[in-house]
């Protein structure tokens, strides 16, 4: 995966991620899922669109792999660090 070309596209939910080197233009995602994948915007993925379900589900369409979705969790609250005396 080219990681310099890598696009990230994140929500509260879920992140998006997409490699332009596998993409075979399909337009899969754009079928299945047009209020997040839309190529006419700069912002050409919106995962905030949809719930993280829908947007996992029209991913998971992706034929070739370009696409991926992950859930954000954070299993650690934020914490301040200790202070020093």
């Amino acid at each position: 995966m080219a990681r310099d070309r890598l696009q990230v596209y994140q929500s509260n939910e879920v992140r998006v991620t997409f490699d332009p080197e596998i993409c075979i233009h399909s337009r899969v995602c754009l079928r299945t899922l047009p209020g997040v994948f839309d190529v006419s915007r700069k912002r050409w993925v919106r995962p905030e669109n949809a719930s993280a379900s829908e947007v996992l589900d029209a991913v998971s369409k992706c034929p070739s792999g370009a696409l991926q979705a992950y859930l954000v969790t954070s299993v650690h609250p934020s914490v301040s660090p200790p202070k020093k005396d």
